[in-house]
């Protein structure tokens, strides 16, 4: 068995105990990004320090010193968090060459606990996108067939974990984009409590919505990883003063009886019969198990992409306002003057995806159209956020198919916006409340791709989702199949 194919909980044992060594697994994962990534496009770039590092982790432990969490495990950072040693372009060739002044607080976490970064990934540009399809550098592809989209935005940071040229990966997760793409990618993806992960080094999309999310092989590694990057960050003025929980230790301690609530509007017309017999049949697991399951409504999700799409819009256009061409990142040549410059440089660096976010988002907020649109989305928002507190009165969790179809052919959707919007119609409402959700692996299709159960639960309990994760996963064997990709 190759180094690469055990999960992140196992390799730092490996390390820990001195049975292998941090180098021979960073040799072994960066020979295989070399032979594998060119098929996937997960990456944008690659650590040339990932070895050295690696060496004086392997140091520590030979001269009895205490290492870090994370002791040695390689960990892919999608490319719109900042990070010291390597560029942060976001996807957009509007910051190609930009190097960050400083580490986002999640990697300085990381690296606080000997986690070493393997490299950066690919994403939709900005974040705006479920495909990756919309990357200023390339495509990025799903390991369960080459021809099939990743998911997005985070499609790079999934993909990685996948095709086991990463043991865990960071993305970000503004509509769905860690859950979406974990789910298409047949791996872990957790989207915690907004303000529960510090956003500091986070290239905003639309700040409101935006959280850090967390990709992994399973969900142990999942809590390994949390445990880590979780706390305050008086950096972020969004970021929760709570206590963290011992996510790895309680894992096990799952409730013997919990009500599960299932929302009819996420089982309505749309939703692929596939991926509604898999839930359907993952539900039975748990009411095996003792879990009660409970029909019930969010009524106002009909009206959660349109609201998000509003939000998000108005908050990227300001968001992106920053990019004129006059402080950093791309500049256009031989401008007749200012304005040409401002116009030139955005045109000429911004992707279609982007700039028809920005126009939507001026437009929303210009006046005249704030009080019909951006004022009426936030109205929603509440309703949403209201709907979602209502049946956590009475239920423990709420569980749902994480995508409406599975992951479709590249270029099949790319000139139909609305389509890739709807990709996100069951994971956008969690953001729109601020809570958590996971996506696991509970099924294929009939064609072997993937299918993703997202469980949501009240906020702050990361702890209660990742018990109710583990259950499934230990009564299940979905989360261990890997594509046909890997084996060669």
């Amino acid at each position: 068995m190759h180094l690469y194919e055990f999960t992140a909980l196992q390799i730092k044992e490996k390390i820990k105990s001195g049975e292998t060594l941090a180098q021979e697994v960073i040799k072994e994962l960066l020979d295989r990004i070399k032979v594998k990534d060119p098929d996937i496009g997960s990456y944008l770039s690659i650590n040339e320090n990932a070895l050295s590092k690696a060496c004086a982790i392997d140091d520590k432990i030979k001269s009895g010193q205490t290492v870090g969490a994370l002791a040695g495990i390689p960990i892919a950072i999608k490319d719109n968090i900042c990070t010291l040693d390597l560029k942060t372009t976001c996807g957009s060739k509007v910051l190609s060459s930009f190097l960050s002044p400083y580490n986002a607080h999640v990697v300085e976490c990381i690296e606080k606990e000997d986690g070493i970064i393997i490299g950066k990934t690919n994403l939709d540009e900005f974040g705006m996108g479920s495909t990756t399809e919309h990357s200023g550098f390339k495509v990025t592809r799903n390991p369960w067939d080459l021809q099939r989209i990743p998911g997005g935005s985070s499609g790079g940071a999934a993909a990685s974990v996948a095709a086991d040229i990463s043991f865990l990966s960071l993305g970000s997760d503004t509509g769905g984009s860690v859950r979406q793409p974990a789910s298409f990618c047949g791996v872990v993806g957790l989207k915690p409590t907004y303000g529960r992960i510090s956003r500091y080094g986070l290239v905003a999309f639309a700040s409101s919505l935006d959280q850090i999310g967390l990709i992994s092989k399973d969900v142990a590694d999942t809590a390994l990883l949390l445990q880590v990057i979780c706390g305050y960050d008086n950096r972020d003025s969004t970021s929760l003063q709570k206590d963290v929980p011992k996510y790895i230790e309680q894992l096990d301690s799952i409730e013997k009886k919990f009500k599960i609530g299932v929302p009819k509007e996420f089982f309505a017309n749309g939703l692929n019969e596939e991926i509604s017999k898999s839930v359907n049949e993952a539900l039975d697991v748990f009411k095996k198990n003792g879990a009660e399951i409970v029909e019930m409504s969010l009524p106002h999700t009909e009206f959660g992409v349109a609201a998000y799409y509003i939000i998000s819009a108005a908050e990227a256009s300001s968001n992106l306002a920053r990019y004129d061409g006059v402080r950093y990142g791309y500049r256009t040549q031989n401008c007749k003057n200012i304005i040409d410059m401002y116009e030139r440089s955005r045109s000429e660096s911004f992707g279609n995806e982007v700039k028809r976010r920005i126009i939507m988002g001026n437009y929303v907020l210009s006046t005249g159209y704030y009080d019909a649109y951006y004022l009426k989305a936030s109205k929603v928002r509440t309703l949403i956020k209201n709907d979602f507190d209502k049946a956590f009165e009475k239920v423990d969790y709420i569980i749902s198919p994480t995508t409406p179809v599975p992951a479709y052919k590249v270029g099949e959707k790319v000139s139909d916006p609305l389509e890739m919007y709807l990709l996100d119609t069951y994971t956008i409402p969690a953001n729109l409340a601020g809570i958590p959700g996971i996506s696991i692996p509970c099924g294929f299709t009939n064609n072997g791709l993937p299918i993703g159960m997202q469980i949501m639960g009240r906020h702050y309990n990361e702890q209660g989702l990742l018990q109710v994760a583990r259950k499934f996963e230990s009564e299940t064997d979905f989360h261990k199949i890997k594509p046909k990709f890997n084996a060669t």
